[in-house]
């Protein structure tokens, strides 16, 4: 257990950050299982909207560190195509 005045500040702002981070994440999964969703029914309308849907909220995970950039980049690239294999 921390003894010192500021490593208690850092325990308390770790739980604190670490629990927004995880609702960002989760909120980012969501927003993917939609789009899986919409491309397994195989509308591809429903699949192109649920991808503007979910770019802003991928690119807000990294803006705010919860994701990496290139991370981002790939999924939204995969997501891309396979929108453009349904066609």
């Amino acid at each position: 257990m921390a003894h010192h005045r500021s490593a208690k500040k850092r325990i308390r702002q770790t739980t604190r950050r670490t629990e927004v981070n995880r609702t960002r994440v989760s909120r980012i999964r969501t927003y993917v299982k939609k789009f899986d969703l919409a491309v397994a029914s195989g509308d591809k309308a429903a699949a192109e909207a649920a991808l503007r849907e979910a770019m802003p909220e991928l690119h807000r995970g990294v803006s705010r560190g919860v994701l990496h950039r290139n991370t981002v980049s790939r999924k939204i690239s995969r997501m891309s195509a396979r929108i453009k294999a349904l066609g």
